[in-house]
């Protein structure tokens, strides 16, 4: 399995998920640029976090017209694995892979902290093999991350079992005060009906060493590598 990593201008999780993919998971990765129109055969593309383009207009409104982009889309749709991480998440977002936004969370501020995440999702692959009984504390750091979709659109995640994860607190409860930025339904994560696209804004490649305290987050890396391989 050969993941790819997209730079755009403003990233700044690049070097963060290529270490713990290349050098943690020991997978095969490279570094695409934002202005490339190759895949390099890649299997799955990342999208990092970061402030790509400065976050101007909306968070990843421009980076959804890099270059790259369109050959990312037809991947996508042609059933290849993109993940989202943060604002890789909000370009998914933008460039309508992903349903729903990403907006300014509801205090207006910028939140760096550690969060809990409760898997959802029995049938994606991100999560399908992470135990449902457990939280998973994962760092987030983002000023735009409150998930928002209309009524439609979040009927049709639950019904469709699409959501990856919802914030809760470290008991796995899922209420407001375990909510770190307004998203409805507390939701973290989601993927796209044929489960191929995932987006989340917490940073699993932050919490994936033991150097760093933390290592819920190998287990959601791991996780999609271990879907990847088998579904290759």
């Amino acid at each position: 399995m050969k993941f790819g990593v997209v730079i755009f201008p403003g990233s700044n999780c690049d070097e963060d998920i290529f270490h713990v993919l290349g050098d943690v998971l020991k997978q095969p990765v490279i570094k695409l640029w934002h202005k490339d129109t190759d895949l390099q055969n890649c299997d799955c593309i990342v999208l990092p976090g970061g402030f790509s383009y400065g976050d101007y207009l909306r968070s990843g409104a421009i980076a959804r017209f890099s270059p790259i982009m369109e050959q990312v889309i037809e991947h996508a749709n042609k059933g290849g694995y993109v993940v989202g991480i943060c604002n890789g998440f909000q370009i998914l977002t933008e460039s309508h892979l992903l349903p729903g936004a990403l907006l300014r969370n509801s205090n207006q501020k910028y939140n760096c902290r550690n969060i809990y995440l409760k898997p959802q999702s029995k049938t994606a692959l991100l999560t399908a093999s992470l135990d449902p009984g457990r939280t998973y504390k994962i760092p987030i750091a983002h000023g735009d991350g409150r998930y928002y979709a209309d009524e439609q659109t979040l009927r049709e995640l639950n019904e469709n079992d699409q959501i990856l994860f919802r914030y809760c607190d470290e008991t796995g409860r899922i209420s407001d005060p375990a909510n770190p930025n307004g998203s409805l339904e507390n939701i973290a994560g989601i993927c796209n009906a044929t489960r191929n696209v995932f987006g989340m804004m917490p940073h699993p490649e932050r919490a994936a060493e033991e150097a760093l305290g933390n290592t819920d987050g190998y287990f959601i890396l791991k996780a999609l590598v271990g879907a990847a391989v088998v579904n290759n």
